[in-house]
């Protein structure tokens, strides 16, 4: 049994620390609000995952440095957008061991992956950052219903480390050495499933989704390929298989925004309804601004960010993707 920090709260850092408890290691969740804390040091988290008794393993601190004590792996589970603020507030935290990111967006402004931050303002060499993505539904995890996941990291060993904490009789882990695929894939799928959740709630059919999701994954693995991934990364797990479940599950944040926004609804009362964070909404202009930086086509993450950001109706969206001239699909 080995110790593993988890910094984040919320439902995937939860779900993910019982992940790691089934696995045999000792838990500690640093949170910020003392009320969460002690949720979880009393056996639940009420706030995310009502109804789910946590393992007796893990335990939380709202002090980073009694989080990370003796941990062989820190995992990070905050929003995108607030990572490096907590970084800096975290303090020397990362210094050993394995940093483990869950978090999937690019970040506004410097449109950096989530690694990218770590690594500049946690001072951790990008060999010991490892990016876990996949199918991996938080409400399902917790109730250990089987699915799988990729653990990516530039350092096999440490990817191997990763994915010997995390492995239990429900959560298959496998390993790639293709970090920035995974990375992409984590981040562009919450647009996706935006786009998709605006067509049903428009009250479009599995035609319309099905062909949303499919150029959906070309534009992630060609800004993807842009950025030196693994074109065979986004036929896997954390490219396909990730952009399956949360653009179709109503368990996915993303999906259901999107279905408020395809409702009619604005971005304002999506967010006022939902009460949760849609890593999507926040992510997809910054995600645009990458792939303009790199010349790559992304007319549906260049649509959903209007949508977003400049109030275009989602019929427009419908109309603007449609009237797109014609090309061969592999283009």
């Amino acid at each position: 049994m080995s110790k593993v920090a988890v910094f984040g709260g919320g439902s995937w850092g939860t779900a993910f620390a019982t992940v790691l408890a089934d696995g045999g290691n000792d838990v500690s969740i640093w949170a910020r609000r003392p009320e969460l804390v002690a949720q979880i040091n009393r056996g639940r988290n009420e706030d995310y995952l009502p109804d789910h008794e946590l393992p007796q393993s893990i335990s939380a601190t709202t002090d980073p440095a009694e989080a990370v004590d003796g941990a062989e792996v820190v995992v990070l589970s905050v929003p995108s957008q607030s990572l490096r603020d907590n970084l800096g507030a975290w303090g020397d935290v990362l210094s050993q061991g394995v940093v483990v990111s869950l978090m999937k967006g690019v970040e506004l402004g410097t449109t950096k992956r989530m690694s990218e931050v770590i690594s500049e303002v946690g001072g951790v060499p990008t060999e010991r950052i490892a990016v876990v993505s996949g199918p991996n539904l938080a409400r399902e995890i917790v109730q250990r219903q089987p699915a799988a996941t990729v653990v990516a990291c530039p350092d096999q060993g440490a990817a191997d480390l990763v994915a010997a904490a995390c492995a239990t009789s429900y959560f298959r882990p496998y390993t790639s050495t293709d970090l920035v695929g995974a990375e992409v894939g984590g981040a562009v799928k919450n647009v996706i499933a935006l786009a998709v959740g605006m067509a049903e709630g428009m009250g479009l059919g599995d035609n319309t989704k099905s062909s949303i999701i499919t150029r959906g994954l070309a534009e992630m693995t060609r800004l993807g390929v842009a950025l030196g991934a693994d074109a065979r990364t986004f036929a896997g797990l954390a490219g396909v298989g990730d952009l399956i479940a949360t653009c179709m599950s109503p368990l996915s944040r993303n999906h259901s925004f999107g279905v408020g926004l395809g409702r009619g609804m604005s971005v304002a009362e999506v967010q006022e309804h939902t009460r949760q964070t849609a890593e999507g909404v926040k992510s997809c202009s910054s995600i645009l601004d990458l792939a303009r930086a790199h010349g790559v086509d992304v007319p549906i993450i260049e649509q959903v960010s209007a949508c977003v950001h400049e109030g275009t109706s989602v019929p427009d969206v419908v109309h603007a993707l449609l009237s797109r001239a014609r090309k061969p699909e592999t283009d």
